[in-house]
């Protein structure tokens, strides 16, 4: 039987008691009806999962004592980072769920010219918030134990002036000189894939990837919605050099 899996924000080790978070003490008591004797599988994000078995439950605390922690080997051996322009409601969601269970490193919601979803200070930092907890529990239910990055939103040229040095660096492309066949993938490649919003990439937008080392990749002679292009992207580039094959 496999146990559930929570993510906590807490030091884990084995021997240790404690009492869990609110949020992940009121799923596993009040939704699964976890009680005493029972287990469950404590994650942090350091790539360990750990055991644990329920010693006390009352109405507003869940404590558990921590078993042996178990590396966890589910990452992929490609990293993957996903500039994703921002979609609306719950296409993000989508977005951010089905990158995570696909394997992704890291994510940079950004905004761009022809954006539809404008937020401002305070909207970010709850969209921010959600989209954390929508990777964590895409973590959760997919076996990962380390929690990709969710990179606060901000414009697109502030999202490639943080990037890292390096890396293959596409944008989509009906038009791109790059197809899967001919990547230029090696055993130390991170790939780093840029995806426009609903309305897609500006002029303006192109020329600042292009002058950022950006090269087109084309995917396929259909056009794709938002919300499946770089997913079906990563998919692709994960079964040809990654863990999916």
């Amino acid at each position: 039987m496999r146990l559930t899996r929570v993510h906590v924000d807490l030091p884990l080790s084995a021997g240790t008691e404690l009492a869990l978070p609110e949020g992940p003490a009121a799923h596993l008591s009040r939704v699964l009806r976890l009680g005493i004797g029972n287990g469950c599988v404590l994650f942090n994000g350091n790539g360990f999962d750990y055991p644990a078995r329920v010693v006390a439950a009352g109405k507003r605390e869940l404590r558990v004592v921590v078993d042996e922690p178990v590396a966890v080997r589910r990452e992929s051996p490609l990293p993957i980072v996903l500039l994703q322009g921002i979609a609306r409601g719950e296409k993000m969601d989508l977005i951010l769920q089905k990158a995570t269970e696909l394997g992704v490193t890291a994510l940079h919601p950004l905004v761009s010219q022809r954006s539809e979803v404008k937020l401002d200070e305070k909207r970010a930092g709850k969209r921010l918030e959600h989209w954390r907890n929508v990777v964590i529990a895409a973590c959760e239910q997919s076996g990962r134990a380390v929690v990709p990055a969710v990179a606060a939103p901000v414009p697109l040229a502030a999202a490639l002036d943080g990037l890292p040095a390096g890396g293959l660096r596409l944008i989509l492309d009906p038009e791109g000189e790059l197809t899967f066949a001919g990547l230029p993938v090696t055993a130390d490649t991170r790939v780093v894939l840029a995806v426009g919003p609903e309305g897609g990439w500006s002029p303006g937008d192109r020329q600042q990837l292009q002058d950022a080392g950006f090269r087109g990749l084309r995917l396929g002679p259909r056009i794709l919605r938002t919300e499946t292009a770089g997913l079906a992207a990563i998919a692709a580039v994960q079964a040809q050099f990654g863990d999916l094959g």
